[in-house]
């Protein structure tokens, strides 16, 4: 009788968080294509669909309230001037910054008055609305609920210490909702302006 000797073994079943992760992207792409294939969704409208604006509750008041600033000269009329395209040194950009500066003396945060309105530059010389910010001396400060950042002093600016709060309300920002820097957004067509 011949007797075979095997040695158990027991799989290495230990998977890393990164693994899972990269199961979860390459799982989610797999979907989508599928439905899309399935359900007959083109590319195009599987973008568009990635670059809705935010549904959080603070950025869809915002868009409401503000809605009238798409047009540029709405913004200029109402006491709004530029300074120049803002880029991230990580990449992005907060784009070109239309600001009211009486709005910077408001006692506190009016949903209906940003003290910045911000805007792309586009390739075919138009500005388009972004974002808006809103900027406090007081703090801290907060709009419904949404606590603003510190920034201290000195700054970029040359301002003194404030509270400021981007809403991206226009354009989607993976970084978030109320990031500074929004990889989306960018400065490369600025010059025309």
């Amino acid at each position: 009788m011949r007797r075979h000797l095997v040695k158990s073994e027991k799989p290495n079943l230990s998977v890393s968080w990164r693994d899972v992760g990269t199961i979860i992207a390459i799982a989610t792409i797999a979907g989508f294509l599928l439905l899309a294939l399935l359900g007959g969704i083109s590319p195009q409208a599987m973008a568009a669909t990635s670059m809705k604006p935010s549904g959080n509750s603070l950025a869809v008041a915002v868009r409401e309230t503000n809605a009238r600033f798409k047009d540029v000269s709405v913004a200029v009329a109402e006491g709004y001037s530029p300074i120049p395209c803002t880029s991230g040194v990580d990449g992005g950009a907060m784009g070109v910054h239309y600001v009211n500066a009486k709005y910077l003396e408001d006692e506190a945060p009016d949903i209906g008055r940003p003290q910045a309105v911000m805007y792309e530059p586009t390739a075919n010389g138009k500005m388009e609305l972004v974002a808006v910010e809103y900027i406090s001396f007081k703090g801290p400060a907060s709009l419904k609920g949404q606590l603003f950042s510190f920034t201290g002093a000195p700054n970029r600016y040359g301002l003194k210490p404030f509270y400021e709060l981007h809403v991206w309300a226009w354009r989607p920002n993976p970084k978030g909702v109320f990031a500074d820097m929004n990889p989306n957004v960018t400065c490369e067509h600025a010059h025309m302006h």
